[in-house]
């Protein structure tokens, strides 16, 4: 979709742009399912990256400390847990810059992937940078789904972000599409952006060939020490036109209402669900914030009639490699 047909979209009445995402949401995902992902950091803090939003950046004084890689037990028993608790992709992020072939840290990456792939669950992973044989690794070792958000509009990011580009992001994306793998790429409401800027960053989401596999929507947790402490709070219904935004430029694809659901009322998430959202983390922490407890996510599942989407067969196969569009 083009930003003019997204802007039409967005300014329309509340009312009737939930009717239209609604019945784009019907027919294309007609069962009451939510997904329910799992995400986990195995290595906290000491990123190099100077990403003005994120508490894990060497460059702030939030409080988070740098932390060596997760042992692998460790991981697998979350992984367990969360499998045990109902989710059925699990995500493992790390606060590096990127990851090189060969390095001892990567190796030990694939090896902890094979392990969680051989539990039976979809594995995303998040670290940062790829090139092409980082990517063709992670494929190899099981990696169902990359997740590397392009978080706003490319004329916004370097406002956000200076030590790596807009282009570095879609660079990656392009690694892993090529690779097999899925994409998980979506962004963030509250970082100054104005309302072109998130429908601009839905445009370039929408134009990717493949389409995203699924689509976070992040609303600002403003972390202490970060540039973004001070931030405003994104408006519920802005979040909720962009989420129904996000369905109709990508019907295919789920729209996972991610972090800042702590600031959300059951009603104000029963209203982003209604607009297209079909997937949740799960799950009392998203890396270093707050998330919901997993007993108020399955009671609110349940007082809207929805369930957990079931892992379908062969659901961990990714993708035919393709490239992204271009960005520009």
């Amino acid at each position: 979709m083009t930003l003019d047909e997204l802007r039409s979209l967005y300014h329309l009445p509340l009312f009737d742009l939930l009717k239209r995402a609604r019945a784009v949401h019907e027919k294309h995902w007609p069962e009451p399912e939510v997904q329910l992902c799992t995400l986990l950091s195995i290595k906290t803090g000491g990123c190099s990256e100077d990403c003005s939003y994120c508490a894990q950046s060497a460059r702030y004084d939030s409080g988070v400390a740098a932390e060596r890689l997760m042992p692998r037990c460790d991981i697998l028993e979350r992984a367990k847990a969360a499998r045990d608790a109902g989710s059925t992709r699990f995500c493992m992020g790390a606060a590096w810059k990127g990851v090189k072939a060969g390095s001892s840290r990567f190796d030990e990456v694939l090896g902890i992937v094979r392990e969680v792939a051989d539990l039976g669950m979809e594995v995303c992973t998040t670290l940062g940078s790829l090139g092409p044989d980082e990517a063709r690794a992670l494929k190899e070792a099981g990696v169902t789904a990359y997740n590397h958000n392009i978080d706003t509009s490319p004329e916004h990011y370097p406002n956000i972000v200076s030590t790596h580009s807009f282009q570095d992001r879609i660079d990656t994306i392009r690694h892993v599409q090529d690779a097999g793998m899925s994409v998980c790429c979506g962004g963030i409401l509250g970082l100054g952006e104005t309302v072109d800027d998130r429908l601009r960053m839905l445009e370039v989401l929408a134009s990717f060939d493949p389409a995203p596999e699924s689509i976070p929507i992040n609303k600002l947790m403003p972390m202490p020490g970060t540039p973004m402490e001070g931030a405003d709070p994104v408006d519920t219904f802005d979040l909720v036109r962009t989420i129904a935004c996000a369905r109709i430029a990508v019907p295919g694809a789920k729209v996972r209402l991610s972090a800042g659901r702590t600031a959300l009322s059951d009603e104000a998430q029963a209203l982003c669900f209604f607009a297209g959202a079909n997937s949740i983390f799960y799950g009392d922490k998203l890396l270093t914030a707050a998330n919901p407890r997993t007993e108020q996510d399955l009671r609110l599942l349940g007082k809207l009639g929805l369930r957990s989407a079931q892992l379908e067969a062969g659901a961990g196969a990714a993708a035919e490699p393709a490239a992204v569009a271009a960005a520009g």
